[in-house]
């Protein structure tokens, strides 16, 4: 049991350290650094090099961490963040992601994939108390953790400079009168970010073991996970977050098992948010500018084509099937699932102002739902195909249905843990779906007692159903029930004070947005044959919102142009397959800062 309690703080240590660096950053710039734990992997990786090739040692090692991390917060700000002050905070966020993509991918370039054994800069298994075996490294990080905090606090309440980051925090404007240098503050808290996320980098190496230059996502995650279970923005609630978040961890994975990792760590956000949404020790009050919510389309607008544009794109998509070969069919069926699901994004994240953060999530329940309902019920496939839908929009929802009451980030930040809980559901429930193996022998769709066997046959079907799903998207825009969503999208408070209950229309929203992500599910589950949960991870719901961000957020045409773009363009040039990622968000972050009403948009 101690030594349980033991690993327990010292990962929460580890997720405090990152997480007082996002409380940090989010209280002073408003900004939800989902780069944060890419920092940590950086730390780490760079800790791993100096100490394996080059044999430094732990304090050298330390210094150049902490001056890499640092010019990496400072850059990531002035040439990135910075730029987009003045328009949404949902831009920044976007932005902080497709950074976050860049970096872990970029170490996967430089330094490789393969996981390796972190160099031993300190002693880690030297010491036991009472039958506890730890080392020299649990003993420094904690210490340094315990110290850094501790020294933060003193910074921020008596030093000019933490005062002057408190005072920012509270009111950037009257803090810019005040004489304040606010963009020099902003600057200083992202470099205080980095240095901290950078060195715990070095810390969860020496803990862990091994390493890999992906390992920082999911430290990222998890100590945005405490930070919010604390409460954003605030120091001390970052590190009562990471402390009882590690705690509980190593509490549920001891009696659970590893695969329970992501249930007890995103129930727990999900328990914490209906309970005390603005966390343990965080403010009362909402924030006054959300940053998971709103578009931060600056005026742009949907083209629209008219009826006989949208009937000739109509002809020339079903048409080519009939001219591609097995290869192009094969791209064109990940490029038209992917589409589906954009398309139904749009309706919740582009028009009722919604960011969602998790679509892998009804995207895996459809899946499993279709794969289910055909291998073991032996159901038809074009009855699996809507029941896989309904079943993910179902889920969707009642996962949901207690934080609509709420706005905002708080919504947002549940839909990342609903989209985790899903899945690790989904790897928990292995007598229905054989958890970490996955489901073989998904029988191919199967149309009026015709098997669709080829890829073309698989592609035609995609096509008409993304066909059936942009008349269903585009028809409800234009109908009462789409002008409802974009009021709500457009400005929430004054839908309110017009009656409009603004929770339950983002919820209904949300609801068709995940029906179409099951329908994708379900045509993906087909045409693999197989699945397991791994397919369903964090970078397919980015790549999903990156779609609509790239093609316009409010434009079901832009979604489809989107994903060609992201899904097709890499597939048919066949260029640095190993880098997809890492284009992706350098696509993303250029999009934001020079098109920010997406491809196939234009400015009002």
């Amino acid at each position: 049991m101690f030594d349980v309690l033991f690993a327990g703080l010292i990962h929460g240590s580890a997720y405090a350290l990152v997480a007082v660096g996002m409380s940090l950053i989010f209280g002073v710039t408003n900004v939800a650094n989902f780069a944060q734990g890419s920092i940590v992997a950086v730390g780490m990786m760079i800790a791993w090099w100096l100490g394996s090739s080059w044999g430094w040692g732990i304090v050298p090692t330390f210094v150049a961490v902490l001056v890499v991390t640092a010019l990496l917060g400072l850059v990531m700000n002035m040439a990135i963040i910075a730029p987009l002050e003045g328009r949404k905070p949902i831009a920044a966020l976007l932005a902080t992601i497709g950074v976050g993509q860049v970096l872990d991918n970029g170490l996967q370039v430089v330094f490789g994939p393969q996981t390796r054994p972190f160099p031993k800069l300190l002693q880690t298994y030297n010491l036991q108390v009472a039958g506890v075996r730890f080392g020299t490294s649990d003993i420094v990080m904690v210490t340094l953790a315990v110290l850094s905090m501790l020294g933060l606090w003193a910074f921020l309440k008596f030093g000019k400079a933490g005062q002057a980051i408190r005072a920012t925090s509270q009111d950037p404007e009257a803090a810019m009168q005040m004489g304040i240098p606010v963009k020099a503050i902003r600057n200083l808290s992202f470099v205080i970010g980095a240095v901290l996320a950078g060195v715990s980098g070095i810390f969860v190496g020496l803990f862990n073991g091994n390493i890999n230059p992906m390992n920082g996502g999911t430290i990222g995650m998890t100590a945005f996970v405490a930070a919010t279970i604390g409460g954003l923005g605030s120091i001390p609630g970052a590190v009562v977050g990471g402390l009882v978040l590690g705690v509980v961890e190593a509490f549920g994975i001891s009696l659970f098992g590893d695969g329970a990792h992501d249930l007890i760590t995103f129930g727990a956000l999900i328990i914490i948010l209906i309970v005390k949404p603005q966390g343990l020790l965080g403010p009362k009050t909402d924030v006054k500018s959300e940053p998971l919510t709103g578009t931060f389309l600056g005026g742009g607008r949907a083209i629209a084509l008219p009826w006989w544009g949208n009937l000739i794109g109509a002809v020339a998509l079903v048409s080519t099937p009939f001219f591609f070969n097995d290869y192009l069919s094969g791209v064109g069926t990940q490029v038209v699932i992917y589409a589906i699901a954009a398309v139904g994004l749009t309706l919740i994240s582009g028009s009722a102002g919604q960011t969602i953060l998790g679509m892998a999530g009804p995207f895996a329940v459809g899946a499993y739902a279709s794969a289910i309902l055909a291998t073991q019920a032996h159901w038809p496939f074009l009855v699996a195909l809507p029941a896989a839908g309904v079943i993910a929009a179902l889920a969707a929802s009642v996962l949901t249905f207690p934080v609509w009451r709420f706005s905002g980030h708080y919504v947002a930040i549940a839909t990342i843990g609903v989209g985790a809980v899903m899945v690790a559901i989904i790897r928990l429930a292995e007598p229905l779906t054989k958890g970490s193996l996955g489901i073989q022998g998904i029988p191919f769709p199967k149309v009026f007692g015709v098997t669709l066997y080829t890829q073309q046959m698989m592609y035609l079907l995609d096509v008409i159903v993304l066909l059936v799903t942009l008349v269903i998207v585009m028809r409800i825009r234009t109908a009462h029930l789409g002008r409802v969503f974009e009021a709500v999208g457009s400005d929430r408070e004054a839908s309110e004070a017009l009656s409009i209950r603004t929770g339950a229309y983002k919820a209904l929203a949300y609801a068709l947005a995940a029906f179409f992500a099951g329908l994708a599910g379900s045509l993906l589950a087909h045409q693999y044959t197989y699945i397991d949960p791994t397919i369903f991870n964090s970078n397919m719901s980015i790549l999903i919102l990156t779609i609509i961000v790239l093609g316009g957020m409010n434009s079901p045409l832009g979604a489809v142009l989107g994903s060609i773009v992201l899904i097709g363009a890499p597939e048919l040039l066949r260029f640095a397959s190993d880098a997809r990622i890492l284009l992706y968000g350098v696509l993303l972050v250029l999009v934001i800062l020079f098109r920010p009403q997406g491809l196939f948009a234009r400015k009002g």
